[in-house]
């Protein structure tokens, strides 16, 4: 067996997938761990990833929900946190606090672990009546969470990146309908953008947000056979909009409580995509997400060396707007190059010889799967968008059929244990009980994921407690 180079992947996904993720963020430079425990320098090919999600997600928003983007400070005062008993019991073991006094009073500070109380101290003076309504704010921001658990670069850390609106509205049936619209945005986000499919669904009592009403998500499911949450939308109803004195003057001028929701994706996408996606020689992107599509190599050898370079720069314009990279460096050999852009995901590789100038014609070679392609240089530009498609397309179907082979109907508690034991994902008759959910978690480690949002039929019992079932349930472990 050929040893792998200290330059590439060291390890084997199948083998030790924690490790071998690991190496894949660090070696195709998107992130490096920080100096600080839990934290982490996103670089900017992974910053890249992040900016894509950025300039997807506002253009669904800002202009067919009109939700205008805005930002808060990160410091909240303890004050607000008790002001909404739930939410704070809720992020309580999470709150990272300052001790150096910014207040006038003195009064402890905390670094934001989600932005709901700041936000709506703001949202209690700027609303006064209906016209003031809807009131629909977005912000990119960072959030701190002291995480007790062992960090994971993307997918677990105590400071990542994220998105989270926040909306305020005059009636509970119009909150409800963005609430929705919100999560089936995070599913095409994910799915179009990302190649990951999800199940979207409603939460369960216990799992859903703290103060919230109901919650909506988006779960992925990884290969090592763990869901990871994607994306939140909560209908909060009107307890925030109570805690914190948000009121307007309805169309019958009497005094009305609003109806709120909020919702969230953050840089943990960047992590599943890597996860989902990514092979044992690297790093594997969709083209859609990918800030370079395509890389340019050259073979170049004395005698041709000036003509095939002039053709490959030719190339390199032509496909400009893939924001090629043009490798004409001669310190490596063409193999090493081959695997450097491969470690870091290059959708595209084109390769050019002699030979292939001499029948005016290029190799391509497909990241995903190593398919390599013939196409006459004429053709490229009309080609290559095809090709790109083509990629993406694969790379989802392949993920969705990772995941309906995991997704089992289990009718016993035989079938879920060895559902659970075998790393897929049960779906269940559930019985909705709150102390059973418990049960479960601690006999098996498997937790509630989503109830399906397209309604299906429900019979029999509770495989766990024998209870009569009340709705379909998905389990699984999760990240």
């Amino acid at each position: 067996m050929e040893k792998k180079s200290a330059q590439g992947i060291t390890i084997r996904k199948e083998e030790n997938i924690s490790d071998w993720y690991e190496q894949v963020c660090l070696k195709s430079e998107l992130v490096e761990f920080s100096q600080v425990k839990g934290t982490m320098v996103i670089r900017p090919r992974g910053y890249a990833i992040w900016q894509a999600i950025q300039d997807y997600f506002n253009e669904k928003i800002n202009k067919p929900l009109e939700v205008k983007n805005a930002y808060f400070p990160i410091f909240i005062p303890e004050s607000f946190f008790k002001k909404e008993a739930e939410h704070a019991e809720g992020f309580s073991p999470e709150v990272a606090w300052i001790d150096k006094e910014l207040t006038k009073d003195g009064e402890r500070l905390a670094l934001r672990p989600t932005s709901e109380t700041i936000m709506y101290d703001s949202y209690s003076r700027w609303i006064r009546s209906y016209r003031d309504l809807p009131l629909k704010i977005n912000q990119w921001c960072n959030i701190i969470r002291w995480e007790t658990n062992a960090t994971k670069l993307f997918l677990r850390s105590r400071e990542f990146l994220w998105q989270e609106g926040h909306c305020v509205y005059e009636t509970e049936k119009e909150c409800e309908e963005d609430t929705l619209k919100v999560i089936r945005y995070y599913q095409k986000l994910t799915e179009e953008l990302l190649a990951m499919p999800v199940l979207i669904g409603k939460k369960s009592e216990k799992e859903k947000f703290a103060g919230a009403k109901h919650t909506y998500t988006i779960e992925a499911f990884m290969p090592d056979g763990k869901a990871l949450q994607c994306g939140t939308s909560h209908n909060l109803g009107q307890g925030f909009a109570k805690a914190f004195g948000i009121s307007f003057l309805g169309r019958d001028e009497k005094k009305t409580l609003p109806w709120q929701n909020s919702w969230g994706i953050s840089t943990r996408l960047i992590g599943g995509t890597v996860m989902l996606h990514s092979d044992d020689k690297g790093l594997v992107l969709p083209p859609e997400v990918a800030q370079e599509k395509i890389v340019i190599i050259p073979l170049l050898f004395k005698d041709s060396k000036e003509t095939v370079l002039k053709k490959a720069k030719e190339i390199y314009k032509t496909l400009s707007k893939f924001n090629p990279i043009l490798d004409a460096s001669e310190e490596y050999s063409p193999g090493w190059k081959y695997s450097n852009w491969e470690l870091k995901g290059i959708p595209l590789r084109i390769e050019i010889g002699p030979r292939d100038l001499e029948k005016k014609q290029v190799i391509i070679v497909k990241r995903n799967n190593g398919e390599k392609i013939v196409i006459k240089i004429d053709k490229l530009k009309q080609e290559i968008p095809r090709i790109l498609e083509q990629i993406q397309n694969e790379m989802f179907e392949k993920a969705k059929s990772l995941l309906d082979s995991k997704i089992k109907l289990v009718k016993s508690w035989k079938e879920f244990e060895k559902a659970i034991k075998e790393r897929n994902i049960a779906k269940v008759n559930w019985c909705e009980n709150t102390e059973c959910e418990i049960s479960i978690k601690e006999k098996i480690g498997a937790s509630t994921r989503c109830i399906p949002l397209e309604k299906e039929k429900v019979e029999g019992t509770c495989p766990h407690c024998g209870k009569p079932a009340k709705t379909i349930m998905y389990f699984s472990k999760s990240y």
